[in-house]
C-alpha cells in the first residue's frame, strides 16, 4: 500500500497534540502516540508497536537498523504479535500471519489522567478461513506504563479454536553480556537451542553470554530485566499467560538474519509473554481469552 493522503477515516480519530496518523518507514502507515509521560509509536502492518519512550529515558525497545519495512514482512524489534501459532509451520508464515496483516483501527481514545488508548481489531484473511471462525482484538494503552491486551474469542458454534499468542517484546539493553533477568527460578523450559531438551531454571538470575531460545512454561510470573549499564529496570507483569520465551540469537544466528545488524545481538534481548508449547489454548465456542502484558520501567 503507497500512501499519498491519510484516509479520511482515520484523520478522523486524531487528537491534536495526542495522536496522529502518519505515513512511516515503507510508506506504511503508523499512529504517533503522545501523553504526559511518555511517546509511543504503533504500524498498522501488525499491529505493531515499534517505540514506546518514557521522557528523559532511552527507548523501550529495540528496532533492528536493517528491519525490512515491507508489507511482506515482519518487523525486526518492537512488539510482533505472534498469532494464531507460536513458531514455524510447513508453507506458511512462522509464528503466524497476525504480524504481517494490515489491523483496522476503530477506536482512539484519551484517558482523563493524560494517557492514549488505541483499539485495533484483526480483519479476515485466507489464511484464517482453514481455521474456526475467531475474533481477534488489541488494545494498546500508552500513559507511564504501556498496557497491552489481546482479546481472542472463539465465534464458531460448534468448533473449538486451538491457538498460540505471544507479544514478542524485544527489549533494548545497553549490553547483553551486562544484564541479569530475574522471576523465572525454579520454572520449567525447552531448550530450543538444545533440540527442545527439557531443563529446569535453577539460577537466581538469567545472564546470557551465548544464544539463548527458551520457552518457559507454567509460570505466570512478573519478571524483570536488571541492565547495570543503562542504569535502568524493567518490569514485564502480566495475565491470562502461562508462558514466558528469552530469546537472544547470539553471533551466528544473527548473521544468517538479512533484517538484522551485525552486532545488534548486543543491543536486544526478548522476554516474550503468551501462551505457547504446552501452554497452547484451546477456546471453546463462544469463549473469549485475554493476554494482558503490562510493561514499566525505573531508574536503578
Amino acid at each position: 500500500m503507497v500512501i499519498n493522503d491519510i484516509p479520511e477515516q482515520l484523520k478522523r480519530l486524531e487528537v491534536p497534540g495526542r495522536v496522529t496518523f502518519l505515513e512511516g518507514n515503507g510508506e506504511l502507515l503508523k499512529i504517533e502516540a503522545v501523553t504526559d509521560w511518555s511517546t509511543a509509536e504503533v504500524y498498522l502492518h501488525g499491529a505493531h508497536v515499534t517505540d514506546f519512550t518514557r521522557k528523559g529515558e532511552p527507548p523501550l525497545f529495540f528496532l533492528s537498523q536493517c528491519s525490512q519495512f515491507s508489507e511482506t514482512h515482519p518487523i525486526r524489534g518492537g512488539i510482533p504479535l505472534v498469532f494464531p501459532w507460536f513458531g514455524p509451520r510447513e508453507g506458511l508464515p512462522a509464528h503466524g500471519f497476525a504480524r504481517l496483516a494490515e489491523w483496522q483501527v476503530h477506536e482512539v481514545s484519551t484517558l482523563p489522567e493524560g494517557g492514549v488508548s488505541l483499539r485495533f481489531h484483526l480483519p479476515e484473511t485466507a489464511m484464517g478461513a482453514t481455521l474456526a471462525s475467531f475474533m481477534a482484538n488489541y488494545v494498546v494503552t500508552v500513559t507511564d506504563k504501556l498496557t497491552l491486551e489481546l482479546i481472542v474469542t472463539n465465534t464458531s458454534r460448534d468448533q473449538a479454536f486451538t491457538f498460540d499468542n505471544c507479544l514478542h517484546t524485544y527489549f533494548a539493553v545497553g549490553d547483553i553480556t551486562q544484564i541479569a533477568i530475574q522471576g523465572l527460578k525454579g520454572a520449567s523450559y525447552l531448550d530450543a537451542a538444545a533440540s527442545l531438551a527439557p531443563k529446569t531454571d535453577s539460577a537466581e538470575v538469567i545472564r546470557i553470554d551465548s544464544e539463548v531460545d527458551r520457552l518457559y512454561y507454567d509460570t505466570e510470573a512478573p519478571v524483570e530485566i536488571i541492565d547495570s549499564k543503562l542504569k535502568r529496570k524493567i518490569r514485564i507483569e502480566k495475565s491470562g499467560s502461562a508462558s514466558t520465551v528469552v530469546w537472544n540469537p547470539w553471533v551466528q544466528k544473527s548473521l544468517q538474519m538479512p533484517d538484522f545488524g551485525t552486532d545488534e545481538y548486543r543491543e536486544m534481548v526478548c522476554v516474550e509473554s503468551g501462551n505457547a508449547g504446552p501452554n497452547r489454548l484451546v477456546l471453546a465456542p463462544g469463549k473469549t481469552s485475554l493476554l494482558k502484558v503490562t510493561i514499566s520501567s525505573s531508574r536503578l
